[in-house]
């Protein structure tokens, strides 16, 4: 037993100079990889939107020209009629886009409402 922890201890001694060697060297590449990383990050997110800006423009214009998503429709029907949206459906109707949502309130009646996606307007 002796003998193995003394092969033991001469391996490490041996194996020493090159693990603080490696230590040395990958420690600071370590730390710029980190440094950078927040960076890379960052440059491939997009930034905000400052009102005025040539970007904001195209935005407001694509959102009226759009009109409201199913999401925003389901919002504003939820807060409307102060209950929870438990189906949509997206139908055609004279060419035009309309949402349908069933909604379940509180008391448990269920309503439906149609809201025109290029509008927003509900009926």
């Amino acid at each position: 037993m002796w003998a193995a922890d003394t092969a033991q201890i001469a391996f490490s001694a041996r194996l020493a100079p090159i693990m603080k060697k490696f230590r040395q060297g990958l420690l600071p590449v370590t730390l710029v990889l980190i440094g950078f990383a927040p960076l890379s990050q960052a440059h491939s997110m997009p930034g905000a939107v400052v009102s005025g800006t040539a970007q904001a423009e195209r935005s407001r214009v694509a959102e009226v020209r759009d009109g409201i998503s199913l999401d925003e429709a389901v919002r504003r029907a939820e807060a409307q009629y102060r209950a929870r949206v438990v189906r949509t459906d997206v139908q055609d109707e004279d060419g035009r886009k309309v949402y349908v949502l069933k909604l379940l309130s509180e008391d448990g009646r269920v309503i439906t409402v149609r809201i025109d996606a290029s509008t927003g307007r509900m009926r």
